[in-house]
């Protein structure tokens, strides 16, 4: 066996001690190398391909020297960590089992293993990426994950897993062909940042889950984007979810939460609210999609200022026995508004209404649109605000904008290029 051994010395508070530095070559034996390493070695892997279901049960740093490549042969779990402060960085992960019951996984952090960070790894063809359970202030960020894309969405596992965790950090991921892609139940105060998360059913499936923040994340080509259901306290900020066939952000049963600065684009549905309370939905672009903003089951007391809602075939889809207003402060910018502005202070003269007669009008028979501006259709809208049985309940927004608030929304009727 061709283990070296490289000493080093570090300074602590309680006097000199010993870290360990070993080698492994392809060809060396890797479970050799880490059952002999103590607390706090580092174990460097040359390039090479490794056949292993490897344990790490100590506080390790495992890293690989130009990606070298650990393979399950298709059973089990690749990694499985089982201990605090382990570190996993560098590999080519690959081959796990395909046991949905046994949970096989890339890397599998099982309880306890605190601190773990997985860092800069490929992680392909395993059935779960990562299954982290009962684990406090993990770190997993830089991975490239993909999953069992020969099997079935619902035979696979899901990217990341992550359950019953406090503390986590998911950081410039990018995960495809999994099931879900971040799935979260029963994890508060974690980050999740800079995802890219495509080609799944949904980009996150999260519940249970308190106190998170979601930004600057890209959910594209799924059946659904973000998926937040039962939760509260959610900071939603800078995501896009595009060309997603369901929905772009799905808030259900959601609570006290702010949801900004987000662009949701050519879905199925842009935003799918339902269930929600005492949130605030601000800067938010909803452009192009087939309903922009799903509305029902109780969704009042939301706070919805200085968002544009542009060129959805259905603006709003709402269902209520009353009407919910919207931009009482300063309102929203909607593209199909044919209202006017006499004093020129870029706010409508009158309000504007969701579900109105014309709008029923113009998505029955979309060359209608032709004739929006033209006195017969004014007309139209006049008499329906007049005789409440020609009124269909509604959202309303007393202060709508005559321009976006955003001058790029165009860029988004098109295919982002990656």
């Amino acid at each position: 066996m061709k283990l070296r051994a490289l000493l080093l010395c570090c300074l602590l508070s309680s006097g000199l001690a010993e870290a360990r530095e070993w080698v492994v070559h392809p060809g060396d034996g890797l479970e050799k190398a880490v059952a002999a390493a103590k607390n706090g070695d580092t174990v460097k892997v040359e390039r090479g391909h490794f056949i292993t279901h490897l344990v790490i049960d100590k506080p390790l740093t495992l890293k690989g020297i130009d990606r070298p490549t650990l393979d399950g042969e298709l059973r089990g779990d690749v990694i499985r960590i089982k201990s605090p402060n382990v570190t996993v960085e560098g590999f080519i992960v690959r081959n796990s089992g395909a046991n949905l019951t046994a949970q096989n996984a890339g890397i599998y952090i099982e309880p306890g293993s605190h601190g773990a960070v997985i860092r800069g790894n490929v992680i392909n063809y395993t059935l779960f990426g990562l299954w982290i359970e009962k684990a406090d202030n993990v770190e997993i960020s830089g991975n490239n994950i993909t999953g069992m894309r020969d099997l079935a969405s619902p035979q696979r596992g899901n990217g990341i897993q992550l359950y019953n965790c406090r503390g986590a950090k998911i950081l410039d991921n990018q995960i495809s062909f999994t099931r879900d892609g971040i799935y979260v139940d029963v994890s508060d105060h974690a980050l999740f940042r800079g995802n890219r998360l495509h080609h799944l059913r949904y980009g996150t499936h999260y519940m249970n889950s308190n106190n998170n923040v979601w930004e600057n994340n890209e959910t594209y080509l799924n059946r659904g984007g973000l998926a937040l259901m039962e939760v509260r306290n959610q900071i939603v900020r800078n995501n896009r979810a595009w060309g997603n066939s369901d929905h772009g952000i799905m808030l259900r049963t959601i609570q006290d939460s702010i949801i900004e600065n987000n662009v949701v684009a050519r879905n199925g549905r842009g935003f799918f609210i339902y269930d929600a309370e005492y949130n605030t939905l601000r800067g938010n672009q909803v452009v192009a999609n087939r309903v922009g903003v799903h509305l029902w089951a109780g969704s009042i007391h939301n706070q919805v200022e200085g968002n544009d809602l542009i060129d959805n075939h259905e603006q709003i889809k709402y269902v209520s026995t009353r009407d919910d207003t919207w931009g009482e402060k300063q309102g929203n910018y909607w593209s199909n508004y044919v209202g006017w502005d006499r004093d020129g202070d870029g706010i409508g003269d009158v309000p504007y209404e969701a579900n109105d007669v014309v709008d029923q009008l113009t998505w029955k028979y979309p060359a209608a649109k032709l004739l929006l501006n033209s006195p017969a259709v004014q007309t139209l809208r006049l008499v329906a605000r007049q005789f409440p049985l020609l009124r269909a309940t509604s959202v309303v927004d007393p202060h709508p904008h005559m321009r976006p608030f955003n001058s790029h929304w165009s860029d988004w009727l098109e295919t982002p290029r990656h």
